[in-house]
């Protein structure tokens, strides 16, 4: 049983189609490429999956459930998490603060009691408080905790919507455009921490990237739209001698 499957979901947007049919599976602690140009469609097929848009026809199943038509927290609480590609801090609130309010979507606690500071809200307090410095480090971000978040160079900015994402105890995560705005070796270390990720929190990947090296060097599997169509799917050799691919991205005739 696949973790994520994709039924033929369609997005369209006042009759024009952004998305077309796509059927995609991916596995338990898989990572998984979805690329193609420049409004190929694959933040709208993100937003189908995350609950930020319902498709038009078509179903999304995550671990057998059909989940198509959830709102986006509901489908966060079901263990699927992301990043975006605009990103989206609390720019005004420490590094560490970014990374405790993504923990509250698991908290048990009610209002009252965190108003009363019952025992058991104390507890789960310092649980997040933990928690939290422990995804710092993963992330290599523990030294910049107090920092503001808007003060944080692109690439750390990166990591630290991972670590808030991660926060949420997803077993799938959605990366869009993780290597975006880093330099050749942030995109190197960005390879390694990837994996890193996957082995260590047991979590599948699904990943948007324009950065070829970074697709080439750390996916299993990919998938290539063109137009919203899927052109292409297979392991990374496939994709880079497939004639359509190259014609997709290049122009070739």
């Amino acid at each position: 049983m696949a973790l994520l499957k994709t039924d033929n979901i369609t997005m369209q947007f006042s009759g024009l189609t952004a998305v077309s049919n796509l059927s995609i599976e991916i596995d338990s602690k898989e990572i998984i490429g979805l690329i193609g140009p420049n409004g190929a469609g694959k933040t709208t097929a993100f937003n189908m999956i995350t609950g930020v848009y319902k498709p038009t026809t078509g179903d999304v199943y995550y671990n057998d459930t059909n989940i198509t038509g959830l709102k986006a927290h509901e489908i966060t609480h079901y263990g699927i998490g992301r990043t975006f590609q605009n990103i989206r801090l609390f720019k005004e609130l420490t590094v560490l603060d970014n990374v405790i309010i993504a923990n509250h979507l698991r908290l048990k606690s009610n209002l009252m009691e965190s108003v009363i500071r019952t025992s058991r809200y104390r507890k789960e307090e310092k649980h997040i408080y933990e928690k939290s410095m422990s995804l710092l480090v993963d992330l290599g971000l523990e030294d910049l905790k107090d920092e503001k978040s808007s003060n944080l160079p692109y690439g750390k900015q990166r990591r630290l919507e991972i670590a808030r994402a991660l926060a949420t105890d997803p077993k799938l995560l959605l990366l869009d455009e993780p290597a975006a705005g880093m330099n050749p070796q942030e995109s190197i270390e960005l390879m390694g921490l990837i994996r890193e990720i996957r082995d260590k929190f047991n979590v599948a990947i699904l990943m948007i990237e324009h950065h070829m090296q970074v697709v080439m060097g750390v996916c299993e599997r990919i998938y290539v739209l063109d137009y919203g169509v899927t052109i292409a799917q297979g392991v990374p050799d496939e994709i880079k001698n497939d004639p359509k691919v190259i014609e997709a991205y290049l122009g070739v005739d």
